[in-house]
C-alpha cells in the first residue's frame, strides 16, 4: 500500500490551497452576511465556480470522467487530500462542483443513466448548472435498514407513481435543486435486497411537497435538510435509474466513495480546529501561564494530532482499497472510517471550543458550526451503531482461522 501523495496530487493540493486562500477565505464574512440576510445562493458563488473551472479545479471526485466531460478525473486516493482542504470551510466544495449530495448523484448517473437521463440531468450537473438531492431516509421507520423503507413506487402503465414521506433530504431547499433521486419499494414481496428501486423525480413534479427545512441542532442550513411528502407523484417509467429491484445495490455503490469524501472533509474540519486551538493556547493565559502550558490543554493538542493522523491513514487506506479492489472489498474499512471519523470530528472540535471558552460556542469562530455538522454525521450514511455492527459481524466471520489459536491459549496449565 502506497499512500504518499504523488507529484500530481501535491500540485493539485497547492492549487486548491491557493484558490482557498485567494478566493474562498476572503469571502467567509460575505457568505455569512448574505446567508443571514436571506440571500441564497450567495451572489458570488457563480463567479467562484467559473474561476475554479478555468483553473482546472472542477469535478475532481469522479474517477470515470471521460475526456469529453468537464473536469479532472482523479482516483479516490488522489481526491481524498483535496476534499480535506475543502472541508475546512463548509461551503467551499460547491465552488469546485464537488458538493454532496451532487457528487454521489453524479456518480450514480455516470454509472447507470440512460442517454436520455444523461442529457437531461447528468450533463447540467457536471456543468454546475443545477443541484440535486438524494431521498432515502424516512421519519416513520429505521432507515438505516433499507428493508424498512416504506415509500412505494408502483408501476401504472407507462408511469411510476410514488407515495411516501422522506426527511433529512440534503440540498432540497437549494433554489437550484431540480432533481431528486428517490429510493422506494417497487416489489415488497421480493427478497430483502431486491425490493427497492430508484427513480428520478424533478423537483417541480406535482405532488412533491417540501414540508419544512429541518434545522440541525437548531442550526439553519440554507441548502436544506428537508422533509418531503410524495403524494401520488407520477413520473414516466423512463425515469427509472438502473433496473427494477436494483435500488439497494445502487445505494451501496453510491455510499462507498461518498464516505471517503465525507470523512476527509471531516479531517479538514478537525485540522482547522486543531490549528485554532493551538493558536489560542499560545495567546491566552490563565493563572499566569499560557493555556498550552497547562497539562490538560497540552494533552488536548497532542491527542488531537495523534487521532487525526490515525484517522487520515485509515481513510487513505480505504480509498486505496476502493481504487484497487472495489467498494465491496473495502466494505469493512468503509464502515470503520464512518464509525470513527464523525466521533473524531466532534471530539477535536469540542476540545477547541473548550479552549476558546465562551467564544467557542459563539458565531465569532467556525467551531460551533463545524461541531454541529460533525454531530449530524454520526447519523448520515448510517448511524455509528450500524457500522460498528457491520465491522463486528465481519470480524466474527473472519475469526474462524483463529479459533485453534484460542484453544491453544485456553489450554489448562498442568504443572509437572
Amino acid at each position: 500500500m502506497e499512500f504518499a501523495y504523488t507529484d500530481k496530487v501535491e500540485g493539485l493540493r497547492g492549487q486548491i490551497q491557493d484558490f482557498m486562500d485567494a478566493h474562498i477565505v476572503p469571502k467567509i464574512q460575505d457568505w455569512r452576511r448574505e446567508v443571514h440576510a436571506g440571500i441564497y445562493p450567495v451572489s458570488f458563488m457563480e463567479e467562484l465556480k467559473t474561476t475554479a473551472r478555468q483553473q482546472g479545479l472542477w469535478n475532481l471526485f469522479l474517477p470515470g470522467l471521460k475526456a469529453e466531460e468537464p473536469g479532472t478525473p482523479l482516483t479516490n486516493l488522489e481526491y481524498a487530500p483535496l476534499a480535506e482542504i475543502m472541508g475546512r470551510i463548509s461551503w467551499a466544495s460547491e465552488a469546485f462542483n464537488c458538493s454532496a449530495p451532487d457528487t454521489g448523484n453524479m456518480e450514480l448517473l455516470h454509472m447507470f443513466a440512460t442517454a436520455e437521463q444523461y442529457d437531461e440531468w447528468l450533463a447540467p450537473l457536471l456543468n454546475g448548472e443545477i443541484r440535486s438531492a438524494f431521498a432515502m431516509t424516512e421519519p416513520d421507520t429505521a432507515s438505516s435498514d433499507a428493508a424498512n423503507i416504506q415509500t412505494r413506487i408502483e408501476r401504472d402503465g407507462d408511469d411510476y407513481v410514488i407515495n411516501g414521506r422522506k426527511w433529512w433530504i440534503t440540498n432540497a431547499a437549494h433554489p437550484n435543486c431540480q432533481l431528486l433521486i428517490v429510493m422506494g419499494k417497487t416489489d415488497p414481496n421480493a427478497d430483502t435486497y431486491h425490493q427497492q428501486s430508484m427513480v428520478l423525480v424533478p423537483m417541480n413534479t406535482p405532488g412533491v411537497k417540501v414540508v419544512r427545512n429541518l434545522t440541525v441542532v437548531n442550526h439553519h442550513h440554507p441548502e436544506g435538510h428537508c422533509e418531503i411528502v410524495f403524494d401520488h407523484v407520477r413520473v414516466p417509467a423512463s425515469h427509472l435509474l438502473g433496473e427494477e429491484g436494483s435500488g439497494f445495490a445502487l445505494a451501496q455503490a453510491r455510499l462507498g466513495p461518498g464516505r471517503i469524501h465525507h470523512c476527509m472533509r471531516s479531517i479538514g474540519a478537525a485540522e482547522l480546529a486543531l490549528a485554532l486551538m493551538t493558536a489560542r493556547a499560545q495567546e491566552r493565559k490563565t493563572f499566569g501561564r499560557y493555556l498550552h502550558e497547562h497539562g490538560s490543554v497540552a494533552e488536548w493538542i497532542s491527542r488531537s494530532r495523534i487521532e487525526i493522523e490515525q484517522a487520515r491513514l485509515l481513510i487513505l487506506k480505504t480509498a486505496w482499497l476502493i481504487d484497487e479492489k472495489g467498494a465491496k472489498a473495502a466494505r469493512k474499512e468503509i464502515s470503520m472510517i464512518k464509525a470513527l471519523v464523525p466521533m473524531l470530528h466532534t471530539t477535536v472540535l469540542d476540545r477547541a471550543m473548550q479552549a476558546f471558552g465562551a467564544m467557542g460556542v459563539s458565531p465569532d469562530t467556525p467551531l460551533a458550526d463545524h461541531w454541529t455538522w460533525g454531530r449530524a454525521l454520526r447519523y448520515a450514511d448510517g448511524p455509528d451503531e450500524v457500522h460498528h455492527r457491520a465491522v463486528a459481524r465481519m470480524e466474527v466471520k473472519e475469526s474462524g482461522d483463529y479459533l485453534s489459536l484460542l484453544d491453544a491459549y485456553l489450554t489448562p496449565y498442568e504443572p509437572d
